[in-house]
Formats: structure tokens, C-alpha cells, sequence
């Protein structure tokens, strides 16, 4: 296909997507493929002449469609929503098609003072005080990485980069046990080690770190001769919620010269709603933080927002400037790529511009404050039945609950089963999880096109299949 044919097909595509949308709440949530079908059914060798885009895009709903697991499906209620507005994706179709890299501010321009002017919007938007700076990264993996990689540096006096780890004093980096595994994944890239990744008690409902078994275990480090590094704090983990106190651990944190960087990749976009940001009180205070407007808000992955206090560290930890890679002529200019692990940059900034004008914070914050609500709704309605138990109760639009009916033999086998049996039958998909070691099912609801019939349906399918 070349260039002249492709009004044709766009407006085919844009006429397929459109008709998806309407439709996808139709189809089961979860992909029904088996292992393999959708590689047995691709030709082991490349064609060696050109195929009519007709049967390419025919193949394209033979092989490719019925191997998707629905992530805009209303009814998706496992994991967290990776959410795709219409207006976020008609950005995404017409940065394809300019198909820029944003290295550099004299690569993209327009796309590096976009960045700067949509993260000030968003900063704003969820209540950050002026002096916090922002950049767009792929995931919250990558800034937390980023952050991890900081802490490294300045624990160090910014030596680790060019001197590397042998022979330094071992760091210290703490954390609860409720953060997300790209944590762990991030201390084992930054060379501090699984070893040195410190777990802190948690307490209470919300499972969030004991400030004084972190200030206890700092101490205890310090004495071993361990050089503390860095603390990470986790605002809505992926298991059941978790947030843990941020302006107590930081005030711990500051005590001693830490670091501190806040996981709250997708409860941060409910921070729009002011009324949600008393549980993360304090995080003005934070180093560094990230949160994903790809989960909640309605931009489509990738697109997490990391914001930092003093960018200059982060700068001093990832930046180098070969010559080719420098702009002449041009002063107090923002290269982003100097603030991210990876040189080369996409434009993500255009989806959040389309999103925020189509919709306004008002429009964003009226969904989320229904998934909360209607979440809740679903909460209050399970706890009413004899035979099933809440496990942790609401974070925001998550909680966790087991179906525990009398004399259950196994009640983890039977949890596990019950998931797998939602999961087939199709009408709404959920995950499961592990609370103080014992199976539960998380509900956690976040689809951008979610209606409260939607979350009926939940309630309908769960105790149907139960009882079954």
C-alpha cells in the first residue's frame, strides 16, 4: 500500500475502531484462544511479493481478533484498566502518521513544550504545589527505575555511575511488601540487589508501612555499617490498594537524608478529585513521584507522569551530551531525553492535549468519582451475603473478597476456581490475589465507558457462579 491509498483505508480503519467501540461489550472480556492458535494459525515464512492490504486486513480479524483479551471491554474489572478515550486515540493515529522522535527539543519542538506545558496541567491538576517539575515516561516502571537509579547516586556522592559498585559500601533501599514487583525489578538494575531491597512491616486497613519499624530499620543499617539510600512509598498498590502514610515515612525518610519516591501509579489520577487527596497528605514533601494517566484517565499506554522536586539530580544521574547530540545556538532549552533511561522519545504529550480539552478535569473527575462510588455500591452489596467475606475493604474503586460458603474444605482452591470460572464464562473479568498468604478475588473498577449496569452485571455473574 502506498501513501495514495491511504485515505481509503484509514477512513476503513477509523469506520472498524468506531463500530469496536460500540460493540466490544458484546464480546467476551477474555480472549477464549488456546495456547498457540494464533501462532500456528501465522505462516512460519515471510512473503516474498507484496499481499493486497484486503487480505491483509481481512487476516487481521481472522487471526488477530479472536486472540485479544477486550482491555476497553466495560466490563473489565481485573488488573487495572489500561483506558483508550476517542480524542486520546485520534492523537495517537496522527502522531503515527507524523511519526516524530522527540530526543531532543530541536528534534520535536512542538512535542518537548508540549511535554513541559501538559505536565504543568496535570501537575495542577491533582494538587502539586509550583516547583514540581514533570516528564513523561513509558511506564511507572521507568521512573521508578529513574528514581532507584537517583538514590543510588546521591547515596554515593554521585560516583556509582563512573565508578561503579564493586567495592562501595552495600545501600539500602525500604519498602512495604505491598509495592509493585517494578520495584524489585528496579534495585536489581541499579546493582543494589534483591539483598538490600529492605521489607518494612505494614499495619492497619490500608497496609501501609509502620513509620516506626522504617525509622528502626534505618537505624539498625546505619549500625551494620549499610549505607541507606532511598525509600519507596506505595499510594493504591496493585494487590489490594495498599498507601502507605506518606508524610509520616517521609518525615522518617528526611530524618535521615533519604531519599523518597511515591509508587502511585494508578491511584494518582483520582487525585484530580480533590476530595480523595487527603490519604496522600504529605506527598508535596516527596522527591520524586509517578502516576499512569494510561490507566485511569483515559490516555492510551503508554503515558505515566513522573514528577520531581529537584529535576537536576535526576539530570546528573542519566545525562550525557555527545557532541551530535547537542543543540547550537540555543540557551535554557529542556532535552528530556537527559531525564529518562531510554535516548529516544515518543510524543506523548498530543493524547493528553486531545483528552484534557475534550473532556475537561470536570468530565474526568464525574468518571471517576462514579467508579469509586459504584465500586463501594458492589462492596456494600457482596458484604450483605451470608457466603461471601471481604478481605480488604475499598481503595478508592478497589477491594478484595473470597466466596467462603459453610464447610468449604479448601477455600483457596475453591476462590481460584470460582476466578477461573468467571473468567470462561465471559460477561466480566476479574484477578485474583494473595492477602497475609490466603487466596482473594480483587474487583477493581476503572473502564472509561463503564455504566453502573456494568458493575450490576458484576454482582449478578459473581454470586451466579458461586452458587453454581
Amino acid at each position: 500500500m502506498e501513501w495514495d491509498d491511504f485515505a481509503a483505508w484509514g477512513r476503513r480503519a477509523a469506520d472498524w475502531a468506531q463500530e469496536y467501540r460500540r460493540t466490544v461489550g458484546d464480546l467476551p472480556v477474555r480472549a477464549r484462544t488456546r495456547p498457540g492458535e494464533v501462532l500456528d494459525a501465522l505462516p512460519e515464512t515471510p512473503p516474498e511479493s507484496p499481499e493486497d492490504m484486503e487480505t491483509v486486513f481481512a487476516d487481521f480479524e481472522r487471526i488477530v481478533m479472536p486472540g485479544i483479551t477486550h482491555w476497553q471491554h466495560p466490563r473489565f474489572f481485573a488488573y487495572f484498566n489500561s483506558n483508550a478515550a476517542a480524542p486520546a486515540v485520534l492523537a495517537e493515529f496522527l502522531v503515527a502518521a507524523i511519526a516524530p522522535q522527540c530526543m531532543l527539543w530541536q528534534t520535536s519542538p512542538a512535542a518537548t513544550e508540549m511535554e513541559t506545558r501538559m505536565m504543568d496541567w496535570l501537575r495542577q491538576a491533582i494538587g502539586l504545589p509550583d516547583g514540581f517539575a514533570g516528564v513523561i515516561q513509558d511506564s511507572a516502571s521507568s521512573a521508578t527505575l529513574a528514581a532507584v537509579l537517583t538514590m543510588r547516586e546521591r547515596a554515593l556522592d554521585w560516583s556509582g555511575n563512573s565508578a561503579g559498585l564493586a567495592g562501595q559500601i552495600p545501600l539500602r533501599v525500604y519498602a512495604s511488601r505491598e509495592v509493585h514487583t517494578s520495584i524489585d525489578r528496579a534495585v536489581w538494575v541499579a546493582g543494589i540487589g534483591d539483598a538490600n531491597l529492605v521489607r518494612i512491616a505494614s499495619r492497619g486497613d490500608r497496609r501501609g508501612i509502620d513509620p516506626l519499624a522504617l525509622e528502626e530499620a534505618i537505624i539498625a543499617d546505619k549500625a551494620a555499617g549499610l549505607q541507606p539510600a532511598g525509600v519507596i512509598l506505595c499510594v493504591g498498590g496493585t494487590s489490594t490498594g495498599a498507601t502507605d502514610p506518606v508524610a509520616d515515612c517521609i518525615a522518617v525518610a528526611r530524618r535521615h537524608g533519604l531519599y523518597t519516591h511515591v509508587d502511585a501509579a494508578w491511584a494518582g489520577s483520582a487525585m484530580i478529585c480533590p476530595e480523595f487527596r487527603p490519604i496522600w497528605a504529605g506527598v508535596e514533601q516527596a522527591d520524586s513521584l509517578v502516576f499512569n494517566p494510561h490507566k485511569w484517565l483515559g490516555v492510551p499506554f503508554d503515558c505515566a507522569a513522573h514528577y520531581l522536586r529537584d529535576p537536576d539530580a535526576l539530570v546528573r544521574t542519566l545525562a550525557i551530551s555527545p557532541e551530535y547530540l547537542k543543540t547550537q545556538g540555543r540557551d535554557g532549552i529542556v532535552n528530556y531525553s537527559e531525564w529518562s533511561v531510554p535516548l529516544g522519545r515518543r510524543f506523548r504529550a498530543l493524547k493528553l492535549w486531545f483528552l484534557i480539552r475534550a473532556f475537561g478535569l470536570e468530565g474526568l473527575r464525574a468518571r471517576i468519582r462514579n467508579h469509586v462510588a459504584w465500586a463501594r455500591g458492589l462492596h456494600d452489596r457482596l458484604a450483605a451475603e451470608p457466603d461471601f467475606e471481604i478481605v480488604t475493604p475499598p481503595m478508592w474503586s478497589l477491594f478484595t473478597f473470597r466466596h467462603v460458603p459453610p464447610g468449604a474444605a479448601d477455600p483457596d482452591a475453591l476462590n481460584l476456581a470460582l476466578v477461573e470460572a468467571i473468567n470462561d464464562d465471559g460477561r466480566i473479568y476479574l484477578t485474583q490475589t494473595r492477602v497475609d498468604g490466603a487466596v482473594a478475588i480483587r474487583l477493581q473498577v476503572g473502564a472509561f465507558d463503564a455504566t453502573r449496569s456494568d458493575v450490576d452485571t458484576a454482582f449478578d455473574t459473581i454470586t451466579e457462579l458461586a452458587r453454581r
